[in-house]
């Protein structure tokens, strides 16, 4: 009799550990995805405003029609993009064609001065700053899951019940300009 309360203790004592290791999964993974939207609402708010900058800048620099197509090419394909790589690839083609945009804007002492164009860099910096805080809390997050996913015991509720891994949210390597911030200066 002593032996089937034993075992049937270690039975419990199982069952409860696997319960609260895959609701921890649950709460991980929920998180990440938490942390994602976090991300999109910056990025939103960072195309929101691309289309207002660069009408500005088009008043002032109206013959610069190619830096304004790759400007909006970049951010149709930001916008489009789904998953963490290839999410992080299109901002590196928006960051580029917003370098782009503002380099053109030095060459306009007027633009430099407009108040529009100067509330509009700064809220694109504010939003970048957002972004890159955003991106470092997904990141941790994704560590943390991928760090428990790979860990002993934990490996087991994964491959049992089909936990995914997820991807980080990174800038290209081999693009090292896009790891510079976008230049907003006033």
């Amino acid at each position: 009799m002593t032996t089937l309360y034993i075992v049937l203790g270690v039975l419990a004592v199982i069952v409860l550990w696997a319960i609260f290791a895959y609701n921890g999964f649950v709460r991980m993974v929920q998180r990440a995805k938490e942390a994602w939207a976090d991300i999109d609402v910056q990025l939103k708010r960072r195309y929101d405003l691309i289309p207002n900058l660069v009408e500005t800048v088009k008043g002032y620099a109206s013959h610069e029609s190619s830096v304004f197509q790759n400007v909006t090419a970049a951010r149709a394909a930001a916008m489009n993009a789904s998953g963490a790589e290839a999410k992080g690839q299109a901002e590196n083609m928006l960051s580029g064609a917003l370098k782009s945009l503002f380099a053109v804007s030095e060459a306009y002492p007027d633009l430099k001065a407009n108040q529009n164009f100067l509330d509009l860099q700064h809220q694109l910096a504010d939003t970048e700053d957002k972004i890159q805080a955003a991106r470092r809390f997904y990141n941790g997050n994704v560590r943390d899951l991928t760090t428990a996913m790979q860990s002993f015991p934990g490996n087991i509720i994964v491959s049992t019940f089909s936990f995914q891994p997820m991807e980080y949210f990174q800038l290209d390597a081999a693009d090292a300009a896009a790891r510079e911030p976008v230049a907003v200066k006033f």
